[in-house]
């Protein structure tokens, strides 16, 4: 699934975030990278370790998981702490598909899905595109600020070279309560049926049974 998430950040929380970001040091993002991904990465990221990025972290990850739509297509059992990543003139992340497996010893979880938030506006960069290549042919990304992207972690992916400007993120990856992508899927599109119904008519005979359906399937494909 490949959705796009509007407004997971508010224009106050992204001032926060973006004045905090303009006061944090950048690193070399080849640190975090895999033997593979570190031959196709060029950005810079805040380390995770500094008391700005662990606030801002929090705060990324407070809205993802109260976020209706998120919950729903994501059903989140993990939520990784976010990279903030800065893209410069020149820079670009090739071609890859993310680690199966992330997180040190005591913390690893299952990368199902990724997610992009978006944290400066499109126009204040050109190029940097983030292109995921689908079934579907290639889908080329590019939200206002405050807008989030999910798309799956299997998927072969790239952000194009910036060319003028920053583009600025945060990425974050999920571990899903449904493993399959299909079956998370349909879990979606049901449940926005079933929220509709319940809205309509919260005692209606149709409602019922699709909250019903909704509930068992959920209990039957669900590993935590």
């Amino acid at each position: 699934m490949l959705l796009h998430i509007p407004r997971v950040i508010d224009s106050i929380q992204l001032g926060v975030i973006q004045g905090a970001l303009k006061q944090s040091k950048f690193v070399d993002g080849k640190l975090s990278a895999g033997m593979v991904a570190e031959k196709v990465k060029r950005n810079e990221e805040v380390d995770q370790h500094t008391d700005t990025a662990v606030q801002l972290s929090k705060i990324i990850i407070g809205n993802l998981y109260h976020h209706a739509v998120f919950r729903s297509a994501a059903m989140p059992l993990r939520v990784a702490t976010p990279f903030f990543a800065r893209y410069r003139p020149g820079m670009t992340y090739g071609d890859h598909i993310d680690d199966p497996v992330m997180g040190g010893d005591g913390q690893r979880f299952r990368c199902d899905i990724a997610t992009t938030v978006f944290l400066n506006e499109p126009e204040e960069y050109v190029g940097g595109e983030l292109l995921i290549r689908t079934q579907f042919g290639d889908q080329k990304i590019k939200l206002p600020a405050g807008d989030a992207v999910v798309y799956p972690a299997s998927s072969l992916h790239q952000v194009a070279e910036v060319t003028e400007g920053e583009r600025i993120v945060a990425v974050t990856w999920v571990q899903s309560m449904i493993r399959e992508p299909a079956k998370r899927e349909i879990l979606h599109e049901l449940n926005l049926a079933r929220e509709k119904l319940l809205h309509e008519s919260a005692a209606g005979e149709t409602g019922k049974q699709v909250d019903h359906a909704y509930t068992n399937l959920v209990r039957m494909w669900a590993e935590v």
